[in-house]
């Protein structure tokens, strides 16, 4: 039985040729900003805020740029 509140998209996690380096940098960002700015439900709504994270730049609904 799948978890609703499974929000990693696994498939897209570990067929995404993006360097793991700078998707964990981007993930850990933006869950700082997820977690400055969400509610305080959040967790209880869609899983746990890193999780929405990764998610959401696997999934590219956030983009993010690596400066060097």
């Amino acid at each position: 039985m799948a978890d609703k509140r499974r929000v990693i998209p696994m498939d897209e996690l570990v067929n995404s040729d993006k360097n793991m380096y700078e998707l964990t940098n981007a993930a850990i960002h933006r869950a700082e900003q997820i977690s400055m700015t969400g509610t305080d439900n959040n967790e209880d709504e869609e899983g746990k805020i890193i999780s929405k994270a990764i998610g959401q730049i696997v999934t590219e609904e956030v983009k993010y740029e690596y400066k060097r």
